[in-house]
């Protein structure tokens, strides 16, 4: 799994009718301390999460799919499936509440 911070929605006005529902957004991998890191990616959105959430992201394709599309098998490579609401790193906090 990796943490991530939304950066914004990809809007895809054709795409396979299997992901006619889901919504596909940008994020940015970031480190226990809100640092960011690694280059950026898509990843479908099976969680309703929106800008700058920090979120949990899985990259494998069975797992991405189920979570994503409802159906194992389809083309999926990341998955959002969980919205943080705060990681406490060493004595600091960051999220929606820190």
């Amino acid at each position: 799994m990796i943490l991530a911070r939304v950066l914004g929605n990809v809007v895809a006005t054709q795409k396979n009718s299997r992901y006619g529902a889901a919504r596909i957004m940008l994020v940015q991998p970031i480190n226990p301390d809100g640092a960011p890191r690694g280059a950026s990616m898509l990843a479908l959105d099976s969680v309703d999460a929106g800008e700058g959430d920090i979120v949990i992201v899985v990259q494998e394709g069975w797992s991405a799919s189920t979570a994503s599309t409802g159906e194992a098998g389809a083309a999926v490579d990341s998955a959002i499936i969980g919205v943080v609401d705060s990681i406490e790193h060493d004595t600091r906090k960051i999220g929606s509440d820190g």
